[in-house]
């Protein structure tokens, strides 16, 4: 009885969707079991109409609901293999007028190939073109379902098709309606409120004109009778009433407005040009209800609706019925259920998700009354200076395994030994799926559920504020996507409409993606300012960085890459008015533009406080990988773009680029064996070297995620913005970890110093050898570096003779000749300042830690003066190089012992001949892995 029960509820909720759906696909014959044949029509122009016009071929993509299902949309056994590629078997045929066919043969049991141990409840099923770039779904982005006849007697009201909301009529207007019966012999009845207005005994299918006279809601329901057994089915018809004209009360936001008492909500939508809307949800039970009929204000651009009789603190989802075809969600929500995607986050990221609500489709909005607010704890935060800026850009999906705020929490401390002092989130508002970069946006004021709840957020930028750590947020406003309310509502099945308020039909540059929000139109600057504005008050965030800032232009070049780059005074304007706006919000917030045109037009948006994504990564790329030609640095100077202030972001990675150590160990210089590039450890130590030149050079800078660990997976591994392993592994690999030191020290270096503010400064980047030299009245500071591949020699131009101390080596020289030129190895490089800076505490592995206490790993003497010997005792029989490094980590002198050394004690000698006193690291690497201890020469 269990299970009879349960088929029975799933029965119910199926009869509640699928004719949701028959507008988009119809079947032939309309009641079929799991065990016929059935040809599936599919039209284009209906549902979500991304198919529309298109020529074909098509394909279904499709799988079944079955009773192992765990939900009523869960799919099984889905036909095909791989959705990028055109499947034969599920090519579909032409029928015209924008309507496919497919026959599922020799029967739907067998056509899905489902084991006989399970029953056929429902068919899943989407359509695409063959790369499945163009994908038709059913309204809203929804999956398409279709029941499955389980037996018995069922009728349907088949036309006119419901496609799953009420049918809209004018008074006095008369429709066809026509309903069909499983069995043959049936005596059926068509009624309109109560009132039968047609009969058919012995039949199978009935049709009738309705005349409908009656505002607000009719119902016809279809009433069908067999031996021992009836059924019924109904169609809701809507008289609606005129609009009414009402200005909005005073206080009214955009999407919700929490009235006073927690029991009420306003609603408003911004909608020109539609005729009618209605708000439907858990409150009035999804049902089209005069008392959530909108009022319209008078210029026709905005419609409102109170909403009264709400739970406090209970959260309801709605969405908004426009012009009785197209429901869609509130584009200013704050919380969205999706019925596609938030299955797959976890509850351990996003506990107690609200579900989706059973019988409705597309994104759903979500609100509450009565929440109780986040309680910030951090007060009189001060923001870095934009000179003093080290930028960590990180995606969470890729650096943290559990892609949640709570976890990044507890990563902090990590960023703070690396000594960044802000984070710049790739975006976290909610996009398209979840597995991500983010820059397929669909609702820009609504945090990601993949990542986590809103509070855990907010709860990641007080403690980021706690630890002196900027939070910045990536923001995607060239382009959305097509689960946008605002891209459906003016939606051609191809395109936005050119009746959108927000979307240009075309995109007016290349390299757009998405659909190009048109910058120049009042609707589209008035929703970006109000995002703008959300995220620096209510979640306090320290600035943005936004994406292609280049497309903010109705200059239409569209293939022209020049031209879109070239000076455009309408864009710097817009620009402009958005710092405005952002500047009455926050005056110190960080506003970032990716922007990358013609120098004169950055050099005005600089000069006016924007700060300039610099990418020097194809500079550094050549450099790292050895070769001198293409790798000028010089663009990294706000002073050499003409610049009037320190407004360059510059960086050697971001998310965009390939991996420097993936360039140097595929295509690293391999002319000198004894340097050569594609080696590890040598592409490490170059690494190093670019971090010596990006970090010091004057003003904003920004690091990529891992980059100060080596991190050497291609981007184009599980394709281009596909998840990438994860490699929290390195940081016990010492090579790496020398990295991340150089990387820590610098940082420090920089915002603790303020010679790294001074406008005296040049660099000379244009060869292997290269320069960067500062003068200010607190520090002077030379940095060189042979990024060639054989010795070399460098004129340091050294400002004066006398001590220079050797920052990351922790040592010094005397400089008695300013003209005097030092050798350089390959690879070599040098911090030089004019005053004694103390590093920070180098951080070394605690595993190779753990590691000597197992060889009870010892030197002695120590401290010793120029000898010493290495003891440890071997537990099983092993190879064995020992090493001794400096407190960087850099390699100055190594044994290998012969062959694999026995089980026991070893005991090897160490000549210090020559060493500079300080502390030095002694490394034994053994097959059991790395262990490590300290040496003080004297």
């Amino acid at each position: 009885m269990k299970t009879l029960r349960l088929l029975y509820g799933w029965l119910l909720l199926l009869g509640a969707t699928v004719a949701a759906q028959a507008q988009v696909v119809r079947t032939q014959p309309v009641f079929f079991r799991e065990t016929d044949p059935v040809t599936i029509i599919f039209d284009a122009s209906q549902g979500n109409g991304a198919l529309a016009g298109f020529a074909g071929p098509v394909y279904i993509w499709t799988g079944v609901v079955t009773d192992r299902s765990t939900t009523n949309v869960q799919w099984r056994h889905v036909k095909s293999t791989n959705f990028n590629q055109g499947d034969p078997a599920a090519q579909m045929t032409s029928l015209g007028n924008n309507r496919w066919s497919i026959t599922l043969t020799p029967n739907v049991r067998a056509f899905y190939n489902v084991p006989a141990n399970e029953t056929v409840l429902r068919l899943a099923m989407i359509f695409k073109n063959a790369s499945g770039s163009l994908v038709g779904r059913g309204d809203g982005g929804s999956d398409i379902f279709v029941d499955v006849f389980q037996g018995g007697y069922a009728v349907r009201l088949t036309t006119p098709p419901s496609g799953g909301n009420p049918q809209f009529v004018a008074a006095g207007s008369t429709v066809s309606i026509t309903g069909e019966a499983s069995n043959t012999s049936s005596l059926l009845s068509l009624s309109l409120n109560g009132t039968q207005v047609a009969q058919q005994a012995n039949a199978s299918s009935i049709t009738a004109n309705v005349t409908f006279t009656q505002q607000g809601r009719n119902v016809v329901r279809l009433l069908g009778a067999s031996p021992s057994l009836s059924a019924s089915d109904s169609l809701i018809f809507i008289v609606r009433p005129p609009v009414t004209t009402a200005a909005l009360p005073a206080g009214t936001k955009d999407g919700v407005t929490y009235l006073p008492g927690n029991t009420s909500v306003r609603l408003k939508l911004t909608a020109p040009g539609k005729n009618f809307v209605y708000v439907l949800g858990e409150f009035n039970n999804w049902q089209v209800d005069q008392a959530y009929y909108m009022k319209r204000t008078a210029d026709g651009n905005d419609w409102w609706v109170d909403i009264p009789g709400l739970t406090p603190g209970q959260e309801y989802a709605y969405q908004f019925l426009v012009d009785g075809q197209l429901r869609v969600a509130d584009p200013y929500s704050e919380k969205i259920l999706d019925p596609n995607n938030d299955r797959f986050i976890p509850a351990v990221t996003y506990p107690n998700l609200k579900p989706y609500p059973a019988g409705q489709t597309g994104i759903v909005s979500v609100l509450q009354t009565n929440q109780a607010p986040y309680q910030w704890t951090t007060t009189g935060y001060q923001r870095p200076k934009k000179t003093d800026l080290i930028i960590y850009e990180l995606h969470l999906r890729d650096f943290i395994a559990r892609h949640d705020y709570q976890t990044l929490v507890d990563t902090l401390g990590y960023l703070q030994r690396l000594g960044v002092n802000a984070i710049e989130l790739l975006p976290v508002n909610e996009f398209e799926g979840n597995d991500s970069w983010g820059y397929n946006p669909s609702f820009h004021f609504a945090p990601d559920k993949y990542y986590g709840p809103k509070n855990e957020l907010k709860r990641l930028i007080d403690e980021c504020h706690r630890r002196g750590i900027a939070v910045i947020l990536d923001v995607v406003l060239n382009h959305s996507f097509g689960q946008s309310p605002m891209v459906q509502m003016y939606f051609d099945g191809n395109k936005p409409t050119p009746q959108s308020p927000w979307f240009n039909p075309d995109a007016t540059h290349p390299f757009n993606v998405g659909y190009d929000f048109n910058h120049e139109s009042p609707f589209t600057k008035y929703y970006s300012k109000r995002v703008m504005e959300h995220w620096l008050q209510e979640y306090r965030v320290d600035g943005y960085r936004f994406d292609l800032s280049k497309g903010f232009t109705q200059r239409n070049n569209p293939n022209d890459v020049g031209a879109w780059g070239a000076f455009d005074q309408s864009r710097i304007n817009i620009w402009l008015d958005y710092q405005t706006t952002m500047r009455a919000v926050d005056p110190t917030a960080f506003i970032i533009l990716e922007h990358f045109a013609d120098g004169n037009e950055e050099k005005v948006l600089a000069d006016s406080g924007l700060m300039i994504w610099g990418n020097l990564h194809g500079a550094y790329t050549e450099a790292i990988k050895g070769f001198a030609n293409n790798s000028n640095i010089i663009g990294g100077s706000y002073q050499n773009r003409n610049f009037q202030e320190p407004n360059l972001v510059t960086y050697a990675e971001s998310h965009d680029e390939e991996r420097l150590l993936v360039s140097a160990l595929t295509a690293g210089n391999t002319a000198n064996p004894a340097h050569n590039v594609r080696n590890l450890n040598t592409a490490l130590q170059r690494a190093e070297m670019v971090a010596a030149f990006l970090v010091t050079v004057p003003g904003p800078k920004m690091i990529w995620q891992f980059g100060e660990l080596g991190y050497d997976v291609s981007i184009n591994v599980n394709g281009r913005t596909g998840a990438k392993p994860i490699r929290w592994n390195y940081y016990d690999s010492l090579a790496r970890r020398r990295v991340f030191n150089t990387y820590a020290s610098l940082n420090a270096l920089r915002v603790n110093e303020p010679a790294f503010e001074s406008r005296n400064f040049n660099i000379n980047g244009r060869q292997a050898i290269k320069t960067i030299r500062i003068t200010d009245p607190s520090m002077n500071v030379v940095v060189v570096g042979n990024f060639g591949v054989v010795g070399d020699s460098v004129w340091p131009n050294f400002h004066s003779t006398g001590k220079w101390y050797n920052y990351l080596r922790g040592d010094s020289m005397v400089v008695t000749n300013l003209n005097q030129r030092y050798a350089l190895a390959p690879g070599e490089y040098a911090v030089y300042t004019s005053k004694r800076v103390a590093q920070p505490g180098v951080v070394t592995a605690a595993r190779p830690q753990r590691q000597a206490a197992a060889l009870q790993l010892s030197v002695a003497p120590n401290p010793a003066t120029s000898r010493a010997a290495v003891h440890f005792v071997l537990p099983t029989a092993s190879a064995v190089q020992v090493s001794l490094l400096d407190v960087r980590g850099r390699q100055l002198r190594s044994a290998s012992l012969p062959g694999r050394q026995p089980a026991g004690a070893v005991q090897v000698p160490l000549q210090l001949a020559g060493l500079a006193p300080g502390v030095y690291l002694v490394q034994v690497q053994t097959s059991s892995g790395l262990a490590v201890t300290r040496l003080l020469v004297q």
